[in-house]
């Protein structure tokens, strides 16, 4: 699934933001399979596909994980690392061979202390992608579990 542009780094924060934030970044690579985080770990670092799938997952009392959205080229993985506790609400894992660049949270993070514009374009960067995924969540829980023909939204 592809998010709106906005949630995009490419359009999300304007030229200097996004080159600041790009001269932190490290290239990785993921094989298909790979776990880049649990659920409950401690979120310290974030990743931006360049290429390949990463699928956002939830644990499942008794049954495999849950595959909640699948994340690809130009995508933000992980948002987490921004708000206290630091925590990582979902799971993810690389659905295809990834290559992304990974940033190390707690560099963006005093960088987003140095410079308050920065830190006001990352939060608004990251605070459209949360929103994103909070409706592309909403709409699968009713695909789900809606009764057919229940009429619209109120």
């Amino acid at each position: 699934m592809n998010a709106p542009l906005t949630t995009m780094l490419p359009r999300a924060l304007p030229a200097e933001h996004r080159q600041m934030l790009m001269e932190t970044a490290r290239e990785v690579a993921f094989t298909m399979g790979t776990r880049l985080f649990q659920e409950g770990g401690h979120a310290d670092r974030f990743w931006i596909i360049r290429t390949g799938t990463i699928d956002l997952d939830m644990r499942v009392p008794g049954r495999r994980a849950a595959v909640i959205d699948s994340l690809g080229h130009n995508e933000l993985v992980g948002w987490s690392w921004l708000f206290a506790p630091h925590v990582w609400h979902l799971g993810a894992q690389a659905a295809t061979p990834v290559r992304a660049h990974e940033f190390d949270a707690t560099l963006v993070h005093a960088m987003c202390a140095e410079d308050p514009e920065f830190g006001r374009s990352i939060a608004q960067w990251v605070g459209e992608v949360v929103a994103h995924r909070l409706r592309t969540a909403r709409t699968k829980l009713l695909d789900l579990y809606a009764p057919y023909g229940s009429g619209g939204m109120r």
